[in-house]
């Protein structure tokens, strides 16, 4: 199995208790830095109780891209960063065996495990790079139309097994092995991303600068997903899409996606009754008050 000697974690921590202890505990014997965003529930508290070997840095809520840009910075110059969120924990030998996939591909910046729901089911975490024909396949609802096509569903993978070692565009990004040398050459994350989108930038990125993503279902780590927003931050998804595109694909480009974004909403939120539906109906709201750069900027 592979030498996991030259590997260092980072996680960022936003009121994670309960699962931090999970996390954390499956890093044991890796050295880990933990930067929290300012944490209210005795997080900090917990760690340095718990895990006393754990390096914690404490920061306001800067978002989740600037805790890993920190954590990066703080942890050793190591080969490989293993970026794992506060509530997702390795399974098993996971860390070797990432880095063994790793090792045996010089060209890829990204190694991501199969992700478990914490009841054993599978956590369908490949996904594509965001187009303005995948957002419409998505919240228009054509997918529905094929969910298995490259047409209507490239935006979730298509109908990816999770069960083959393959090269992809994007993933979740609870659990990345990322190289250092693809870091420095592409850069490390972009802190204006605030919560939403920040590891869709950071492999856009390492794609752009020649570097693959590959998944493997050889390791395999427990992710509970959203633990630390519950699902309430909506607009900040939205947002991390409009700083996506405006970003990468310009003004115009930008503009024509919040446009799809703000009808597919309206029309969302007359179809959808309850606590989802008002989500929908305050997205298209919001989308409506500014054009992208106020909207990205406020």
């Amino acid at each position: 199995m592979a030498d996991v000697a030259d590997v260092a974690a980072v996680v960022a921590t936003y009121n994670a208790l309960p699962w931090v202890e999970q996390c954390l505990g499956s890093l044991v014997g890796t050295e880990t830095v933990v930067v929290d965003n300012g944490s209210s529930d005795g997080t900090v508290h917990f760690v340095r109780d718990r895990f006393p070997g754990v390096h914690v840095i404490e920061q306001e809520n800067l978002g989740l891209a600037a805790a890993w840009k920190r954590g990066l910075e703080t942890a050793s110059p190591s080969r490989w960063v293993l970026i794992l969120n506060a509530d997702a924990w390795l399974v098993g030998n996971a860390l070797e065996r990432l880095v063994a996939v790793g090792d045996t591909h010089p060209g890829v910046a990204v190694v991501a495990p199969k992700l478990l729901n914490p009841g054993g089911s599978l956590q369908r975490s490949v996904r594509g790079f965001p187009t303005l024909w995948r957002l419409a396949t998505e919240y228009l609802y054509l997918r529905k139309l094929g969910p298995r096509t490259e047409l209507f569903n490239a935006f979730y993978g298509a109908g990816f097994d999770h069960a083959s070692e393959r090269e992809v565009e994007c993933l979740m990004g609870a659990c990345l092995l990322v190289r250092r040398a693809a870091i420095e050459e592409a850069g490390e994350p972009d802190p204006d991303f605030f919560l939403f989108s920040e590891e869709v930038d950071w492999l856009y990125r390492f794609a752009q600068a020649g570097w693959r993503t590959l998944f493997t279902p050889e390791a395999t780590c427990a992710h509970v997903g959203g633990a630390s927003h519950g699902g309430l931050l909506y607009r900040e998804n939205l947002r991390g899409m409009l700083r996506f595109f405006h970003k990468h694909h310009g003004d115009v480009e930008a503009e024509r996606v919040r446009r799809l974004l703000r009808g597919s909403l309206v029309v969302r939120g007359r179809l959808v009754r309850g606590q989802r539906g008002a989500m929908y109906r305050d997205g298209a709201h919001w989308l409506g008050t500014g054009d992208v750069r106020s909207l990205i900027e406020r």
